[in-house]
Formats: structure tokens, C-alpha cells, sequence
């Protein structure tokens, strides 16, 4: 038994459409949408009767992929988006970008917010965390070598 990759790491939002721009814009490309229902999606989730819009959206090295869903039904119960950047549980996604401060830049037209500073960690990166679309945390990072 080996583990052969990670997959993805799934986000649900509300606005589908907006944060599928968003993450076009970070540099992610839309690998494919569908709607996922079925009586064996809701035995999977435990949610039964379940209804949900996903979008994939992979990086462009073909390694990394975000699935983005958004439930129709049953409707979403609980909101973390708000917690701070020590909060338990899955809480934020960090992409490597050529350049923190053009992609701040961009990533601010479309409503991104920075969480505290861009600060530089030895002389290896630039770091920072954004608030995306529905505040969703986000992690940048530019390697400085």
C-alpha cells in the first residue's frame, strides 16, 4: 500500500462563477465543471439526497487541482471562513507565484484583501495570506533563488 498523490483539496463557496474568476486570475486553469447527484454521491458524503455543482480547477503544472463545489442540496451549515490563521481543521491553500506583488496586484481587482503583511522569511521567500473570494485564506509565496 503507497500513496500516490494528493488529488485536490476542496472548497465549498456559494458564488461558483466568482471563484472560479478568482483562481482563473491567481493562474489556475478550469479543467472541467459538472453537477454531481445520485444516490451513490450521497452515500459517499453521508449526506444523502445531495446536489452539487463542482468546478476543477488544476495549476498550470498539471499537479495541483482545487474542486470547488457548491451544494445546491442539502443546503451548506457551517461557516469558518472568518477564523483566523491558527484555527483548527483544514483552513487555507498556498500557491508558489513568480511574483507576490504583480499578483497582488491583480488578485486585488477582484476583491482580495491581505490577511497581514508581505514579509520576507531569510533570503528564500516572500510570504503572505489574502482573503479571496467569500473569504476564503490564501497563500502566497515567491521563492527568492
Amino acid at each position: 500500500m503507497g500513496l500516490k498523490r494528493m488529488d485536490n483539496v476542496g472548497i465549498v463557496v456559494e458564488d461558483l462563477a466568482a471563484t472560479i474568476d478568482f483562481f482563473r486570475e491567481v493562474g489556475l486553469e478550469l479543467e472541467g465543471r459538472a453537477t454531481i447527484e445520485g444516490e451513490w454521491a450521497g452515500r459517499v458524503t453521508g449526506l444523502g439526497d445531495q446536489r452539487v455543482e463542482i468546478a476543477m480547477m488544476r495549476t498550470p503544472d498539471g499537479h495541483g487541482r482545487l474542486e470547488l463545489s457548491r451544494f445546491l442540496t442539502p443546503p451548506t451549515v457551517a461557516d469558518h471562513r472568518n477564523a483566523p490563521v491558527n484555527a483548527l481543521g483544514y483552513l487555507r491553500v498556498m500557491f508558489a507565484v513568480d511574483d507576490i506583488d504583480e499578483t497582488l496586484e491583480s488578485l486585488r481587482k477582484r476583491g482580495a484583501q491581505l490577511v497581514g503583511e508581505v514579509v520576507q522569511y531569510k533570503d528564500a521567500y516572500r510570504l503572505c495570506y489574502i482573503r479571496g473570494p467569500e473569504g476564503l485564506l490564501i497563500g502566497l509565496a515567491q521563492e527568492l533563488s
